[in-house]
C-alpha cells in the first residue's frame, strides 16, 4: 500500500511537470507497466483530481478543475516559491503585490518550522531595491503564455518607442524576463520576420487567432538573441569591441539589456553594443575601466581616434 501511495504521488508530480504525457512515458518515468499507470490514473480520479485522457495520443493530461489540487514541491522548491511570492510583492507585474501575499500566507501556513527558518534566514539578509522599470499586467503575461503554449495566432496593439500605435499579427513563440522587463520573441506574420516586443508596450486582442505549426527558433539561445535583439540590432551604430578581460568579470559590468558579451578566451572577450550616438558609445566603453580595442563600426574606430588626440591634447596643455 505504501508503495502505491508513493507512486501515486510521483505520477501526480509528473502530470503538474507538463500539460501531456503519454501513457508510455509515464510508465517508462514510473517503471511500472502501461496497465498499472491506467490503473493509477484511475485512482486519481477518483480521489478528484480532474485527469482526462488526451485524444488521438493515448495520453493524460491534469485538467483545471473546481478546486486546485495540492502542489507536490520538495524542499528546494518550496523555498523557491516562497523566495518567489516574496519577490513578487515588489516585482515587475502590475497588481501582483496583494495576490504574492495572500499566496504566501496560504504556503507558510503549511511550510514545516526548518523551511520557514530558511526561507526567514533569506529574507532577513536580502535588501530589495525599488523597482523603477515599467510594469506588466498580469492578465497580459497570462494571455500570451496560452497563446506560446497552445500555438495559436496573437494579435495585440503595440506601442513603439515614439508612442506610435499599431496593430501586429504574430506567431508567438516564448516569453523573455530580463530583470525588470518582459519580452515577448515572435513571428510577425505579415513582416514575415522574427520580432522581439516589450511586453509593457502592447495590449492584445481578443479572441486568438487560429492554431499554427510552430516554427524553428531564430536561435536556440533565446536569451542571447533577446540580449542582442535589444542591445544592439535596433540601432543605427552597432559596435563591435574586444574587452581585455574574460567575459565573467565583464559581465559584471554590462548588463544583457544594454550589450552582449561572447568568450575568446580566458583573458578576452567581445561586446557588441548599439546606440544612435557615437559619443554615446565612446563613453559606454571608456568609462568601464577595461582597455579595449574597437574594430567597428569604422564611424566609431575614427571618433575614438579624434576623441584620443583632443583628450590628450587637453592633458598635455599648460594652465597659464
Amino acid at each position: 500500500m505504501w508503495e502505491t501511495s508513493t507512486r501515486l504521488l510521483r505520477l501526480l508530480s509528473l502530470l503538474q511537470t507538463r500539460r501531456d504525457w503519454s501513457g508510455a512515458e509515464l510508465a517508462e518515468r514510473l517503471e511500472v507497466t502501461p496497465r498499472t499507470v491506467r490503473r493509477d490514473i484511475d485512482r486519481l480520479r477518483g480521489l478528484g483530481y480532474p485527469v482526462h485522457a488526451t485524444a488521438g495520443t493515448a495520453g493524460y493530461r491534469l485538467a483545471a478543475g473546481a478546486d486546485l489540487p495540492p502542489l507536490l514541491l520538495d524542499d528546494d522548491e518550496a523555498v523557491a516559491v516562497a523566495m518567489g511570492l516574496r519577490t513578487a510583492a515588489s516585482g515587475s507585474i502590475t497588481g501582483i503585490e496583494e495576490t504574492s501575499v495572500r499566496a504566501l500566507a496560504k504556503l507558510e501556513q503549511v511550510l514545516p518550522s526548518r523551511l520557514r527558518h530558511r526561507i526567514n534566514a533569506l529574507q532577513t539578509m536580502t535588501v530589495p531595491m525599488a523597482n523603477t522599470g515599467p510594469t506588466v499586467d498580469p492578465s497580459t503575461l497570462t494571455a500570451i503564455a496560452t497563446a506560446c503554449r497552445d500555438a495559436v495566432r496573437l494579435r495585440f496593439d503595440y506601442r513603439s518607442h515614439d508612442d506610435t500605435i499599431t496593430t501586429r499579427t504574430t506567431e508567438p513563440h516564448r516569453l523573455v524576463h530580463a530583470g525588470r522587463r518582459w519580452y515577448l520573441i515572435a513571428w510577425d506574420v505579415d513582416r514575415q520576420d522574427w520580432r522581439t516586443y516589450r511586453v509593457d508596450r502592447l495590449t492584445p486582442r481578443t479572441p486568438t487567432g487560429p492554431r499554427f505549426i510552430p516554427r524553428t527558433p531564430p536561435d536556440p539561445d533565446l536569451s542571447g538573441y533577446t540580449s542582442r535583439a535589444i542591445s544592439t540590432a535596433a540601432y543605427r551604430y552597432q559596435a563591435r569591441i574586444t574587452l581585455h578581460t574574460n567575459a565573467k568579470t565583464a559581465a559584471e559590468r554590462f548588463a544583457p539589456t544594454t550589450a552582449t558579451l561572447e568568450p575568446i578566451d580566458d583573458h578576452h572577450c567581445t561586446l557588441r553594443a548599439g546606440s544612435n550616438s557615437l559619443d554615446e558609445l565612446a563613453i559606454y566603453v571608456t568609462t568601464t575601466g577595461f582597455d579595449f580595442q574597437v574594430h567597428e563600426p569604422p564611424e566609431l574606430v575614427a571618433h575614438i581616434k579624434t576623441l584620443a588626440t583632443r583628450l590628450t591634447r587637453a592633458a598635455n596643455q599648460t594652465v597659464l
